[in-house]
């Protein structure tokens, strides 16, 4: 056989894997294959995302339905007339708006001191050099290992000796800082601002308070929204602290305290609970939307540089 024929015949034998590579290379079926891809992603987040909504969409469906609709087998799943009364019924159950509003002063205040304090902290753990630094962060990340359950009997006899029971000052006072804070916006100083540009700065005369405000501050504000967004919800939710320190003085019930109230009752009205439920969440989700675009960016830079 002579090289031509060779040549030929080899030609001939991979013919149809050549055709099977440019048909696999094809630009129709790569365009099917980022279709069928794309409706994968689309289908999980689809279903991530009405897993997400409907408890608001159920808590909606109580909320506008009387009680005894939702005590029927099987319950109703359309959202019904009622809703406007029920809330109305919440709102006339307990002082609903001045909880509200102290829970705003409440997490409002909590979220701008974890934010002050934890930046400094954690640009102190992060950028300054100073004896027994590590054994002081260690100490600190222990702390979050102690249930706040152990700390509520001593931190109560505190607030009496100090004479905060029943103040909102008992409630703002003990989480001007956190363990999670610190930990947090260390990590966030760390990654985000370059040892190169606080040499800068000294240079250029800067104190600590100059540095921390118009160097560190401008780096870590996405990373510092992500722990402000958190703060403040943590803080709105919480129930147990505000309910022993609180409980006998009903004029500053946070939002969680008077929800309760509503269904401290023999017979509990569901709807009304649902009602008072859903309206103390609209803060939550304007909240989250003024800041979303924040957290976001902050999730991003973490993922990027992380």
């Amino acid at each position: 056989m002579t090289t031509l024929e060779k040549v030929t015949t080899r030609g001939n034998g991979s013919n149809g894997g050549s055709d099977a590579i440019l048909k696999e290379r094809s630009p129709l079926v790569r365009g099917a294959n980022a279709v069928r891809r794309s409706g994968v992603k689309y289908t999980i987040l689809g279903l991530a995302l009405a897993v997400s909504v409907f408890p608001f969409y159920w808590m909606f469906v109580v909320a506008s339905n009387s009680n005894a609709v939702m005590s029927q087998f099987p319950p109703r799943v359309i959202p019904g007339p009622n809703f406007l009364t029920n809330a109305q019924l919440a709102l006339e159950g307990v002082p609903f708006v001045t909880a509200l509003l102290n829970s705003f002063v409440v997490a409002s205040a909590i979220t701008i001191s974890v934010l002050f304090f934890s930046t400094m902290a954690g640009f102190a753990f992060a950028k300054m050099r100073f004896r027994g630094r590590g054994g002081l962060f260690t100490f600190v990340l222990g702390t979050m290992l102690v249930p706040q359950q152990l700390g509520l009997i001593p931190l109560f006899i505190l607030m009496g000796y100090f004479g905060w029971i029943g103040d909102l000052r008992a409630v703002i006072v003990p989480s001007l800082v956190t363990a999670f804070g610190v930990f947090w916006m260390r990590q966030v100083v760390a990654g985000s601002v370059p040892d190169e540009l606080l040499e800068a700065a000294r240079m250029d005369g800067c104190s600590i308070f100059l540095m921390v405000r118009h160097v560190v501050w401008p780096s870590v504000a996405p990373g510092a929204a992500v722990l402000g967004l958190y703060t403040f919800l943590f803080a709105w939710n919480d129930f147990l602290w505000p309910l022993v320190v609180l409980g006998n003085n009903p004029s500053s019930h946070t939002i969680q305290i008077a929800l309760r109230t509503l269904s401290d009752t023999y017979y509990v009205n569901y709807s009304m609970v649902m009602a008072g439920t859903l309206l103390s969440v609209v803060p939550l989700m304007i909240v989250f939307v003024l800041f979303s675009r924040q957290m976001v960016a902050g999730a991003m830079d973490g993922a990027v540089k992380g």
